[in-house]
């Protein structure tokens, strides 16, 4: 492997484009590679098989562009098939979970709540990481939230119908904070916040996934020299369409993270 290579990114649409948004803005240098797999989404309500199959299948197109490592982007992919990658992948592989770790570390009273895709949610990985850090935690499965995002839909009254309808159950005055289990739910976060009570937290993985990516670059000697501007390459598996759904998220992704 080169410095010279790019880093991949991949999620199963746009999601993973608020994570590499962040990541660039500490790797200015670096090109990266996108790949949404927009042509089969959703993950989150397929079974743990199908999407193993679908991540492999997909990464494969990014391996043959000679990547030197691949972050992914998606907290569904990562649950249902990080240790298949792992195994089939030789450059480095990061995965993506939810910021429960970080919400149990800074709890300072009330509930937190984990909203993911029912797919992260019932993930061994997920499952291993409530049992550690999920003591004040409830597990919100969001059925297609996800959705919303992909159709461009950040704030319509359809959104903000479906989210006053999930979160209607619970007592927002006691809600600590709300974790981010899904990627695309980055994208929500404006609306998101006019359903909660002022000072709720809305947290995310991105800034310790781009330490850990950092860290794995340098330990490997695979940071890329000199200061001039990396190129970000977007692909997906969809028609053009959604390829163009991407870029234009790509956009909206560099002024919003």
């Amino acid at each position: 492997m080169s410095k010279k290579q790019a880093i991949g990114f991949f999620d199963s649409g746009s999601g993973g484009l608020s994570v590499l948004a962040v990541v660039r803005k500490r790797l200015p240098g670096e090109d990266f590679i996108y790949l949404g797999d927009s042509a089969n989404a959703p993950y989150g309500t397929k079974d743990d098989e199908t999407v193993r199959r679908l991540v492999l299948a997909a990464v494969r197109q990014l391996a043959d562009r000679n990547i030197k490592a691949l972050v992914v982007a998606c907290n569904t992919a990562t649950g249902a098939a990080i240790s298949a990658l792992r195994e089939a992948c030789d450059f480095p592989v990061l995965g993506i979970e939810p910021a429960l770790k970080t919400a149990a570390e800074t709890h300072t009273g009330g509930q937190i709540l984990v909203m993911a895709t029912p797919l992260t949610i019932n993930s061994k990985n997920y499952r291993e990481l409530h049992s550690r850090f999920g003591q004040h935690a409830i597990s919100l499965p969001c059925p297609g939230l996800m959705e919303f995002v992909e159709r461009e839909d950040l704030d319509s009254p359809d959104l903000h119908a479906y989210l006053d309808r999930l979160l209607s159950p619970f007592d927002r005055e006691q809600l600590d904070s709300i974790v981010l289990g899904c990627t695309h739910y980055l994208f929500l976060k404006k609306a998101l916040a006019r359903h909660l009570m002022p000072g709720t937290r809305l947290l995310d993985s991105n800034d310790g996934l781009t330490r850990q990516l950092i860290r794995t670059l340098e330990e490997k000697n695979l940071m890329t020299d000199g200061p001039s501007e990396g190129a970000v390459t977007i692909l997906c598996t969809g028609n053009q369409e959604k390829l163009s759904h991407l870029k234009r998220m790509w956009a909206l992704a560099q002024d919003l993270f």
